[in-house]
């Protein structure tokens, strides 16, 4: 049977039309205020898309737009556990860690840990990953398994923001005398040194800490002290801008609640807290001016309420995170990329 040339032509614009997918975009992006572009939030614009694959083939664009938000919010993606975040994480970042001493792994998935393990009933403050040491992770991805009955989120800040908003006189003081983080280790209290520095062996914690840049103590059989002194203030690599980076609030003792405190100062003197942090030069940081660091986090801090599957990835220079109190049960498995040196940064 033969058609005619203007069925043909119908037919074949049909067959055209239906494979014609060079403007399909898989993805749709969206923000949670018009006013608020941290984070921007990316969820599938059609069934079944593979994240992980979309990633892989956009990581340029996907760096692009955190330099831009600062962090990316995946959503609705259908994703189950540490396996699948380590796929993700692994497509989003060149490179994944595949030990960091601070934090517990998983134990599902080779490069993916645990967020930090704190009392459900206390804040996490205001951090950016590995800032007080000599190198870092440029990306942190948070993903979440279990989401709690009431409260945890992770409030996520744009340290942009927060240098600009500060008062210029502390400002001054944080970009020119930088910090000393001075940490202890001793049993029972944080993680051990042991842990931390992957080994039991002292030459090797004297030899890794030397090749950081940090100077260490032993006082005793067991007790480490450790100092590592930083920038408190950066320029980002690829935008240029200024950014407050740094774990001032999550080291200061003054930042700790008042409980915590007390009991912290009425077993160890000021210089064995198990952290600590200081001016560059080891002159003390006022308690005042932690209260205006910790109300210019909090002013400019982003919350969202975590759904089963959500994925956040953070560039890490431009966005500190915390955690808030929780009730019930919570599970937020972590993988950190791309790691940056300090002395490579300007």
């Amino acid at each position: 049977m033969s058609t005619s040339p203007a069925l043909r032509k119908s037919l074949g614009d049909i067959r055209r039309k239906a494979v014609d997918l060079t403007n399909f975009n898989p993805v749709k992006e969206s923000q949670l205020q018009p006013d608020q572009p941290l984070p921007l939030i990316i969820e599938p614009a059609a069934e079944q898309v593979d994240l992980a694959d979309w990633a892989r083939s956009k990581r340029e664009y996907i760096a692009e737009k955190q330099c831009l938000h600062g962090g990316i919010l995946f959503r609705g993606f259908g994703l189950k556990g540490a396996e699948d975040h380590e796929r993700i994480a692994g497509a989003i970042c060149k490179e994944l860690f595949a030990d960091y001493g601070d934090l517990p792994r998983e134990g599902v998935a080779g490069k993916v840990y645990t967020s930090t393990p704190y009392p459900n009933d206390k804040s996490i403050l205001y951090h950016n990953e590995s800032s007080h040491m000599s190198s870092w992770p440029s990306k942190i991805n948070f993903m979440t398994v279990t989401v709690a009955e009431q409260g945890g989120a992770t409030p996520i800040v744009d340290c942009r923001k927060v240098y600009n908003d500060l008062d210029p006189e502390v400002r001054t003081m944080f970009e020119e005398k930088g910090l000393t983080y001075v940490r202890n280790f001793s049993e029972g209290l944080d993680v051990s040194w042991k842990r931390f520095f992957s080994t039991d062996d002292k030459a090797v914690v004297e030899k890794a800490c030397a090749a950081s840049g940090m100077t260490c103590d032993w006082h005793g059989q067991d007790f480490l002290r450790i100092r590592q002194k930083c920038r408190a203030v950066i320029r980002h690599p690829k935008t240029g801008e200024k950014t407050f980076f740094n774990q001032v609030q999550l080291h200061h003792i003054h930042c700790v609640d008042e409980e915590t405190r007390n009991s912290l100062l009425s077993i160890f003197k000021e210089e064995d807290l198990p952290r600590h942090v200081y001016f560059g030069d080891m002159s003390p940081i006022p308690d005042a001016v932690m209260d205006h660091v910790g109300e210019v986090y909090e002013r400019n801090a982003v919350r969202f309420q975590w759904q089963v599957g959500d994925l956040v990835a953070l560039d890490n220079m431009l966005v500190a995170h915390g955690r808030d109190p929780y009730v019930g049960q919570r599970k937020v498995v972590v993988a950190l990329g791309d790691l940056v040196y300090a002395k490579d940064i300007a």
